[in-house]
């Protein structure tokens, strides 16, 4: 019978190979957190289906405590795809500021000064196709990541304006070319719990091994008897 540590899943990206394991996501990913079988599924459908490399940082699995895993890509990685559409013309972004005298202000880039409070990020993508641009505002206070006594972490904290820029822009490019983008969500977008600071080393609750229970209901994409030999 097969079991998880047969599962190696192999694609092609460009001229390279790419290949994962549980045992590979484990120690070259995770720090040494263990994934589910569900969990390595779904990271590897993801970076198979849109050819994003994890060992140059465009994907990520990442481990919050006992939660879940949360899946996330790389900005690098969405913008550069959005750029090599040939159907790409173009991007706008910037932050929203609260000036001293009362007025909002949608400014390009991410200056302000200090006595300006910082409200939001906003972004356009063009597409030669579409006659309107992609247009998306946020705010900062429903965007931005904190610790588990509620303050800011430490980039939202010193770098909140290139933040909510950033994550402004990644919405706009996935809403504009959506048919190679979608279910790419960046770790800025992602990341929103409370209570616990992200630890991919942190110890996490053992979870049942989907082949201990079902194993008929499992698909196993490929596998190498010899993985040990890998």
């Amino acid at each position: 019978m097969n079991t998880s540590k047969d599962v190696v899943v192999k694609f092609n990206i460009g001229d390279d190979e790419v290949k994962l394991s549980p045992k590979i996501v484990q120690e070259y990913l995770t720090n040494g957190v263990p994934v589910t079988m569900p969990e390595f599924k779904m990271f590897t459908e993801l970076c198979k289906a849109r050819k994003l490399n994890p060992f140059l940082n465009e994907a990520y699995i990442i481990k919050f405590g006992n939660q879940p895993a949360t899946i996330v890509v790389g900005k690098d990685a969405i913008l550069k795809r959005a750029i090599n559409n040939k159907d790409f013309n173009g991007r706008e972004q910037g932050v929203i500021v609260l000036k001293e005298d009362g007025t909002i202000e949608n400014r390009k880039g991410t200056f302000k000064l200090r006595d300006e409070t910082l409200v939001g990020g906003w972004a356009k993508v063009y597409r030669k196709s579409w006659e309107h641009p992609t247009e998306i505002t946020v705010s900062f206070d429903e965007v931005a990541q904190t610790k588990k006594d509620g303050s800011l972490n430490s980039n939202w904290a010193t770098k909140g304006a290139t933040m909510v820029e950033k994550v402004a822009l990644v919405r706009a490019l996935r809403e504009t070319f959506a048919e190679e983008l979608g279910g790419m969500i960046d770790e800025d977008e992602s990341w929103s719990n409370e209570t616990l600071d992200r630890q991919s080393n942190q110890q996490v609750k053992e979870q049942k091994d989907t082949f201990s229970s079902d194993p008929a209901n499992v698909e196993i994409i490929d596998t190498e008897i010899d993985f040990d030999a890998v």
